[in-house]
């Protein structure tokens, strides 16, 4: 809204209205905002859930300090969503497809989230939505995001060589992205691809053998990608989300380097430097993925070990859909498995636990175990470690998933 009010306003010579045209400004302003908004209406939402007794409801696992976190407030994470919507609707261009799309994509999966909370809190049910609901939620909202990506003209990728001659005095940043979209934007089922020449994969050379064909079949396996992404990394972090700060720190590590990936992508002189896809627009995602940042940061103020509010599946699942739809979006999904490691590691700790367990039970007649207990963090827990620690290492292999991340740009 700042951003539009001050637009308008800067036609008419208005002192200072100018900066608010500057990415970098509005995403700067984007995380203090989303912050700020975190830490000082944190305890004041801590204070309305417990009395409210909307407290954590625990099943003894036999883990050390497990009990102790019994009635600790929950569906936190509608502090998260509070943040990021606000910092974003104050910085960002709303007529933007991408922020549009993140924005439905924030508040469907808050939704469906607290849905799976409010059974769990109010209902007295410990299982929460049965997870065939779930999944359908997430399938929605991957299906509105593809088709979304589909028909909509400003979603486009533009050739990095194509650099329209003209200077910034003489027309404005908009009209020369404009300008590029319509002259040599091309719908395309084109993403990023790690350690290759090319940096680039067309999904419909999967079924180039159909000819002509091959192009509506590739948006086909397009759409499920988009589907099989958003569902699996909202699983993924909602696995994760099992100890003091786990689940807020490692998303917060990993909206950092999407928000890099987002403003080199957005960038035509930086994605053509480093031999990346050009994807005009999709550069004011950095004033979202700042929100984002600022958000998960402020609320880890009062997640860390040990925790005064937990986040609940309200937070887990919506920060796992904003990761999957934004890396769909800048075309980094095929990323996903390096840069979200944390989260793939725990989802296939959960696989591989049950997968054993059905298998042995049937050959054996008593199921064995892969791990001490799943999710993964779960197992160290087991082990003895302190949770602090576990949860300190997870970060830190986070931080070196996420440098990784960001070396497959010039390593091919």
């Amino acid at each position: 809204m700042l951003y539009h009010l001050f637009s308008y306003l800067d036609q008419f010579d208005f002192p200072g209205a100018g900066v608010f045209q500057y990415l970098s400004f509005r995403a700067g302003f984007a995380f203090i905002t989303a912050l700020l908004i975190s830490i000082l209406f944190g305890k004041k939402l801590i204070e309305t859930l417990q009395k409210k007794q909307i407290g954590e409801i625990i099943r003894n696992l036999g883990l050390e300090g497990q009990m102790q976190k019994k009635g600790t407030p929950t569906m936190g994470g509608i502090l998260i969503f509070i943040s990021i919507m606000l910092a974003t609707l104050f910085f960002a261009n709303l007529t933007n497809v991408y922020i549009l799309l993140m924005l439905f994509t924030t508040i469907w999966f808050c939704l469906l989230g607290f849905m799976d909370d409010y059974i769990k809190v109010f209902k007295k049910n410990k299982e929460g939505m049965p997870g065939r609901y779930k999944i359908v939620g997430q399938v929605i909202c991957g299906f509105v995001v593809a088709l979304t990506l589909y028909f909509n003209n400003d979603v486009v990728i533009v050739d990095k060589s194509e650099v329209i001659p003209t200077t910034q005095q003489q027309y404005s940043q908009e009209q020369i992205e404009h300008t590029r979209v319509e002259l040599y934007g091309e719908k395309s089922t084109k993403t990023t691809i790690p350690f290759v020449k090319n940096h680039e994969f067309d999904y419909k050379s999967i079924v180039g053998f159909l000819g002509q064909n091959a192009v509506w079949v590739g948006w086909i396996i397009f759409v499920l990608v988009v589907i099989f992404v958003t569902t699996a990394v909202s699983n993924g972090v909602n696995l994760t989300d099992g100890l003091d700060g786990l689940a807020t720190g490692t998303t917060a590590i990993v909206g950092a380097v999407l928000g890099v990936l987002a403003y080199l992508s957005g960038n035509a002189i930086y994605s053509n430097y480093l031999n990346i896809m050009y994807i005009p627009y999709s550069g004011e995602l950095v004033v979202y993925a700042c929100a984002f940042l600022g958000a998960t940061i402020g609320f880890l103020w009062y997640n860390a070990f040990p925790a005064q509010v937990f986040m609940g599946d309200t937070g887990s699942l919506m920060l796992g859909g904003i990761i999957g739809v934004f890396a769909i979006l800048i075309r980094k999904e095929l990323l996903i498995p390096i840069l979200c490691g944390i989260f793939l590691a725990e989802s296939v700790s959960v696989i591989l636990q049950v997968s054993y367990f059905k298998k042995t039970k049937k050959k054996y007649g008593e199921g064995q175990r892969l791990f001490l207990m799943a999710p993964l963090h779960h197992h160290y827990q087991k082990k003895g470690l302190p949770e602090s620690k576990i949860v300190a290492r997870f970060w830190l292999v986070g931080l070196m998933l996420a440098a990784l991340t960001l070396v497959t740009l010039k390593l091919r």
